[in-house]
């Protein structure tokens, strides 16, 4: 089908991945910026978590775009780009990783915990009292900075499941895994993170008390 502006007008958030390609492929730059547009932010979060420097994540996500921009003829266009742009997110973190500092895993005892959690109900209860807000937030970054020092096999699960919004099939998908392993370090992950939540509520209670 030949796609002619006129007949969207302008490009939207509403059109799917696949027609901003096609309009892409035609000539109309627009369509990359409204394709930027709708994936800048959850793959910067994700590569900023990764790497834990912001500046280095504004450069990685260029190269994200740029690399989408060079690969739109040979794409899909009946598909959403979004499992396939969070996994060269993610090979572009680990290509920059290798090339600052070796990766080392830590070996961590197996957990059996329920099959999922959101950030939220990692958090403290909602409705705080107005004293507890501050506590909230601290606990918010004690979250994001434990996330950024779990073993890399974790975080990257982690961040795909909190920030992608991922199924376990999708994760694995993207990371080129079982699902069932995907799963297994998600659940790994999750008594690291509450250890480091606890611990700080311990001594945020003994700093109030």
């Amino acid at each position: 089908m030949n796609i002619q502006m006129h007949e969207y007008n302008m490009p939207s958030m509403e059109m799917t991945d696949g027609i901003l390609i096609k309009l892409i492929l035609a000539g109309e730059q627009s369509a990359f910026e409204a394709l930027v547009c709708r994936y800048e932010k959850s793959l910067f979060n994700f590569i900023c978590h990764f790497l834990g420097n912001y500046d280095l994540a504004c450069d990685i996500l260029q190269d994200v775009f740029l690399k989408v921009y060079i690969s739109l003829p040979k794409l899909h266009t009946d598909q959403s780009l979004r499992p396939w742009l969070f996994q060269v997110a993610r090979n572009c973190c680990l290509d920059e990783l290798r090339r600052k500092r070796p990766i080392t895993y830590s070996q961590l005892e197996v957990t059996e915990e329920e099959d999922d959690v959101s950030p939220v109900a990692i958090l403290p209860d909602t409705n705080p009292l107005p004293e507890e807000i501050a506590e909230h937030h601290e606990l918010q970054q004690i979250l994001r900075r434990a996330i950024d020092e779990l073993p890399l096999k974790f975080r990257q699960v982690v961040l795909l499941r909190y920030i992608g919004r991922f199924t376990f099939v999708e994760i694995g998908n993207i990371l080129n895994m079982p699902q069932a392993t995907a799963k297994t370090y998600f659940q790994r992950a999750r008594p690291l993170l509450r250890r480091a939540l606890s611990s700080f509520r311990e001594q945020y209670k003994k700093t109030v008390a």
